[in-house]
């Protein structure tokens, strides 16, 4: 049976950790998960040492000092992951957008058939509910310039439900991948796809919180868009 690690980035997620938790370890299929806290002052990570407490080969907690962001945690998570010989490792947010119950699909197609599994908003049977028109349409719009710019085909280039094999961690270097943000998102995709890893997006549902307060700050998109033009020239230079 494969060893599966779901990595959970947090920032003030008092009202949703406990209950992601509990929904990741009532899958039928076996996900230890990370939690990856930012130095939460809400109490985040006080609910998550309690679940660790609880299920102490399943729970994990990384505490940082403070807003690293989401790229580093994620960096970390990935390290971690590496060291104790998880071969499957995943990245989902905390709030709900991302349903848990996916997992075991992403699962099933890294075991299968891909060394990079997509939750897409945009393949067909993809959609997101509760979003406001103009988050739709700078969200696809986003999705359609990154392909224009970095000639890759994934459809839905920001999304951060994401899945890989343990190789593509292993043969990346994970210190090399320098955006923070939703941009951190796009670079790695990018560099798995130009590393000639195998892809794939399956469709999923993709809820906006109902609880928390969402992490976008403009310096996040001026991240993203700059940044893809970047990958680019470097990866023509190098």
């Amino acid at each position: 049976m494969s060893k599966n690690l779901v990595i959970i980035p947090t920032y003030n997620e008092l009202e949703n950790v406990g209950k992601m938790l509990d929904a990741v370890l009532a899958l039928p299929v076996e996900f230890d998960v990370l939690v990856v806290d930012d130095g939460s002052p809400d109490g985040t990570s006080e609910v998550v040492r309690e679940k660790c407490a609880e299920y102490p080969q399943r729970i994990f907690l990384l505490q940082r000092s403070g807003k690293l962001g989401l790229g580093t945690a994620y960096i970390a998570g990935f390290k971690y992951g590496l060291e104790r010989g998880y071969d499957y490792i995943f990245e989902m947010d905390c709030d709900f957008s991302h349903n848990p119950t996916d997992l075991s699909r992403m699962l099933q197609t890294l075991e299968n058939e891909a060394d990079v599994v997509v939750g897409s908003r945009y393949v067909n049977g993809g959609r997101t509910v509760n979003w406001p028109f103009d988050r739709q349409v700078l969200s696809y719009g986003a999705s359609l310039y990154v392909r224009l710019v970095t000639w890759m085909w994934v459809k839905d280039p920001t999304a951060g439900f994401v899945g890989y094999r343990r190789k593509v961690l292993e043969t990346m270097n994970l210190d090399s991948i320098k955006f923070i943000g939703y941009a951190f998102q796009i670079e790695m995709k990018f560099t798995a796809w130009r590393l000639g890893f195998k892809l794939r997006e399956i469709p999923i549902t993709f809820t906006d919180r109902i609880e928390g307060a969402s992490k976008m700050t403009k310096g996040i998109v001026k991240e993203a868009i700059l940044g893809v033009v970047q990958m680019k020239y470097n990866s023509i230079l190098g």
